[in-house]
């Protein structure tokens, strides 16, 4: 098991999720997709998770209304996958939102309708999390990439 510890950070928010992003191109293949969270992620609440003095997760939260977030991304090194990493970051995001009141935390990610085997590890994990599907929108990423809405109780 890694040890590693996790902060908010409120700078070099895009340079971890570029360098983290870039490390998953089975999950984050789409070039424009990565610049386009790369931007995002500059001015959201950001948690990383570190090991010694590198990155090796984040998860960054897109503050919707007073009720509701979304883990807008959320990615793991692949060399520290099944370490715990993730579920910690969805705790730690979990807790940052309900001292502030959020009651809803939701993510989106790809559909079983795309029968990636990635994508299938993914809902999994958010599954076993709490997060429970909603919707599938079939063309809000283009038909190649049909999205599922996953939504939890805080």
């Amino acid at each position: 098991m890694t040890d590693f510890n996790i902060r908010e950070i409120q700078q070099g928010r895009g340079r971890v999720c570029d360098e983290i992003l870039h490390s998953l191109p089975l999950w984050f293949g789409i070039e424009s997709a990565i610049r386009q969270y790369v931007t995002d992620v500059e001015t959201m609440p950001t948690f990383v998770a570190n090991s010694g003095d590198r990155s090796i997760g984040f998860a960054s939260l897109n503050l919707h209304n007073e009720w509701t977030a979304e883990v807008h991304v959320m990615a793991i090194h692949p060399e520290f996958h099944r370490h715990g990493i993730g579920r910690k970051l969805i705790t730690v995001s979990e807790n940052y939102l309900r001292e502030r009141g959020y009651k809803f935390l939701s993510v989106k990610t790809i559909s079983a309708s795309s029968q990636s085997k990635e994508y299938e590890i993914t809902r999994g994990f958010y599954f076993a999390m709490g997060f429970r599907p909603v919707e599938e929108f079939r063309t809000l990423w283009g038909e190649a990439n049909p999205c599922l809405l996953m939504i939890k109780a805080l």
